[in-house]
């Protein structure tokens, strides 16, 4: 398998998703923003970072770069693409997943290991996780706080469409606490809490703390790979 991950001006998490990729078993594909080739990538990623300095709105000029006509046709199409972080932003901000991101409740930028609530095991990207588990993955952002009306709340509430939600404490005052959401189809997920930085022992979070493995993130990546599988 083949997963493209994309790199924009100010992405800083590429890197870390193509490891994340490569440890999952699939073979990491580094794709430019300003191509229109998506070189035939079975699956996507947008890493994580502050694609052009957050200017505007976090992940709005993204949202319109090159690549992103084939990004959004390609999910239409039924490939799985993942949005970690920033990744996240761009796909609200290119609607391809409902609702939208905005500052931190309290106005600070904010680093913790976050536990987080598996809600949806049904997508392309959850598969390998157990429903109602409960995961331990870093966070790093700004402008997570995820919000959307009420209307589009009850709708991704009441038909599975988060994913991931924030446990014991909200960290950015996101609705609902709600930490990732996906498409219908289930094929898209964005989650603001970084995967990639949770795939190896000893280099993830701190397990004496976190009574975790450190590993729990990587379940994301081999999912997209079972997925595929079964296609």
């Amino acid at each position: 398998m083949r997963v493209g991950v994309i790199t924009f001006p100010g992405s800083l998490d590429d890197r870390d998703a193509q490891r994340a990729v490569r440890l999952a078993g699939a073979t990491p594909v580094a794709l430019w923003h300003g191509e229109h080739d998506l070189q035939g990538v079975d699956a996507i990623v947008l890493p994580g970072g502050f694609s052009y300095g957050d200017y505007l709105r976090a992940g709005a000029i993204a949202s319109h770069a090159p690549i992103m006509a084939e990004v959004i046709d390609a999910a239409n199409k039924g490939v799985p693409v993942l949005g970690i972080c920033n990744g996240f932003q761009m796909l609200a901000e290119a609607r391809l997943i409902p609702g939208a991101h905005t500052r931190n409740a309290h106005q600070q930028f904010i680093r913790r290991d976050q536990k987080l609530r598996v809600e949806n095991t049904d997508t392309a990207w959850t598969n390998e996780y157990s429903a109602g588990a409960e995961i331990i993955i870093p966070l790093k952002n700004a402008d997570g706080r995820y919000i959307a009306d009420a209307e589009t709340i009850k709708r991704v509430e009441g038909e599975g469409q988060v994913v991931f939600r924030y446990v014991d404490v909200n960290p950015n005052g996101s609705m609902n606490d709600i930490a990732g959401v996906s498409n219908e189809r289930g094929n898209v997920v964005g989650l603001m809490p970084h995967p990639e930085h949770a795939v190896e022992a000893g280099f993830g979070p701190d397990t004496a703390l976190a009574m975790s493995s450190g590993t729990d993130g990587l379940a994301i990546f081999t999912s997209a790979i079972r997925a595929l599988a079964a296609v």
